[in-house]
């Protein structure tokens, strides 16, 4: 998941009357927190960022919920079977509402996966769903006046295009064509019986069924209604623990207790606030004003003395932050310009120097704490731990000057591109200033709010960008899966066909030793061609005041509110 760490610019006007906003009785339990940024949307489907999932993640529940060790426990299922060969599973659905009193049904469930493989939709995050028969043909499919078809393939299995203009426009083959009511492996057999047949054994989902992308929505008022995550709210029906009841653009979202939640009983909180305020220094003060009682963002500046006041809290953060190329436009489409690059970054010096809240430089891709093949030991360890040195200047010099460009001379102009926060600017300049004084390259940086930023990543309008990823679900897929061809996450352009056909195999491979060797070998692919520059191993930092007990803050980045409360 795309990790955002601070966005939007929030005017002193806002934190006056953000002091003076909380009322609370004796009975009342409100928390108000900094979640760093608006979210880009609110529809599950749609959701790709940190920002997005700790907003719909309050208000809405899918099959299943991760507890606080990040394993899936019953939610809206209140049980379920899985056949002998751990593809077909039968969910039973719990009594439980939508906030418009209506019940929660399978058919929701349908309606809802079935959307975000839609290719009208443009999930970026549609890739979860493959694992389910018939997802990935349906998603990538071509709409021909209302029906789906399977792309063409010439003789070799090359898929067909044609041109349009300056575009290669996929071509249908009109003998294939896809049914989702049939072809789709979710189905609903009755308003409390959800069927989902598998394409392979897949042991994380279970953990699936908790992210956003796999979350219910109301048939139907969805169904009808493009605009139902729109401004005012009023159409905005989920079934979670929390209702969201105002949004503020660029200032803040309230929730209160969901009233027709089927567990209300257990949620703590009455009333939850989130912020959306940018500047790490500007939500400190506002934190340390007694205004917030919690933040997404801690200033560097501060950290270690935020750290040894108890203040700032430093989570285990199952997450990378890297930099990726566009491996599209010269002179990045060179594997030798991109090692050289990578090699050229002092990792340690970032680690100690600016980040300091005991990042572990990056030497790979997918970071610690990852079962491999057993329990016992970690895919990290247990394949290629290191594969170059950290600020290895000789080989990065040597590989500029054989892809033409000895000590930087005639190196093309470009940018680093970040999405906003004084961190990401921090790492940038040094970066910038290691690749000057190392290479001979001269770059500049550019800085962009958050829906542009994503926007500019999607559309490949840029040369070098910052980029963090944080795992879905605790196993090594949901670092890999996303930089196949075509990856709705893979803003790089890259593509290697030997990388898809390790990870295809790996999916459907039900021997552990099998997979993760698999895994293994496309990861050895991936630090060959260098499409990304990993950087560092997060962790993750947060401001909460010691009054608040019961947070769930999990390694995969989600915040969890249900069973929060205030001691003392």
């Amino acid at each position: 998941m795309r990790k955002v760490l601070s966005l939007l610019l929030v005017t002193a006007l806002l934190f006056g009357a953000m002091a003076g906003a909380r009322t609370v009785t004796a009975a009342t339990v409100e928390f108000r927190w900094n979640n760093g940024a608006e979210p880009l949307t609110i529809d599950p489907a749609l959701s790709t960022g940190v920002p997005e999932a700790n907003t719909i993640l309050q208000v809405f529940e899918g099959l299943t919920r991760l507890d606080k060790n990040n394993n899936p426990v019953p939610a809206v299922a209140k049980s379920w079977t899985i056949s002998a060969d751990k593809k077909t599973y039968i969910f039973k659905l719990r009594d439980s509402y939508w906030t418009n009193g209506t019940p929660v049904t399978a058919y929701d469930f349908e309606y809802a996966w079935k959307r975000a493989l839609q290719p009208e939709t443009a999930a970026e995050y549609a890739y979860q769903l493959y694992y389910i028969y018939g997802g990935e043909a349906y998603n990538t499919s071509i709409n021909v006046d209302g029906k789906y078809y399977r792309q063409a393939v010439d003789a070799k299995g090359n898929p067909v295009t044609k041109k349009e203009g300056d575009k290669d426009v996929p071509v249908a083959d009109m003998k294939k064509e896809i049914d989702p009511s049939k072809n789709v492996g979710v189905r609903a057999l009755d308003t409390k019986t959800l069927k989902v047949y598998l394409a392979s054994p897949t042991a994380y989902f279970l953990s699936l069924c908790a992210f956003p992308t796999l979350m219910p929505v109301c048939k139907a008022v969805v169904s009808k209604n493009a605009s139902w995550t729109k401004d005012d709210l009023k159409s905005y029906i989920t079934n979670g623990p929390f209702k969201a009841i105002s949004w503020s653009h660029s200032e803040k979202m309230e929730f209160i207790k969901n009233p027709t939640y089927w567990d209300k009983a257990n949620v703590k909180p009455d009333k939850l606030t989130y912020y959306m305020i940018d500047n790490e220094s500007t939500a400190l003060i506002q934190y340390q004003s007694g205004a917030i009682d919690g933040s997404d963002t801690v200033p560097l500046s501060e950290l270690p003395a935020l750290v040894k006041s108890g203040d700032c809290k430093v989570m285990p953060y199952l997450g990378t932050y890297y930099y990726s190329f566009n491996v599209t436009k010269k002179p990045f489409n060179d594997v030798r310009v991109r090692k050289a690059l990578t090699l050229a970054i002092n990792r340690s010096a970032i680690t100690l120097k600016i980040t300091r809240a005991g990042e572990v430089p990056a030497r790979g891709y997918v970071p610690y704490g990852i079962p491999d093949a057993t329990s016992t030991t970690e895919f990290r360890i247990a394949g290629t731990e290191n594969f170059y040195k950290d600020n290895d200047i000789a080989t990065a010099k040597a590989l500029l000057a054989q892809a033409g460009y000895p000590n930087g001379k005639g190196f093309p102009a470009f940018s680093i591109l970040y999405n906003n926060s004084t961190r990401h600017k921090s790492i940038a300049e040094a970066i910038q200033q290691m690749w000057k004084t190392n290479l001979g390259i001269n770059c500049t940086l550019k800085n962009e709010e958050w829906g542009v930023y994503l926007d500019d990543l999607t559309a490949l309008n840029y040369q070098v960008a910052r980029r963090g990823w944080i795992g879905d679900y605790v196993d090594v897929n949901t670092f890999m899966d996303m930089w196949v061809t075509g990856g709705g996450n893979n803003d790089t352009g890259w593509s290697n066909k030997q990388y898809d056909a390790d990870i295809a195999k790996a999916k459907v491979a039900t021997d552990p030793k099998v997979r993760m060797k698999l895994m293994h070998d496309a990861e050895n692919i991936l630090m060959k061609e260098f499409p990304i520059a990993p950087i560092y191993y997060y962790t993750h930092p947060i401001l909460l005041k010691s009054k608040v007990k019961g947070l769930v803050v999990s390694t995969l980045g989600f915040v969890d509110w249900k069973n929060a409360t205030i001691s003392g």
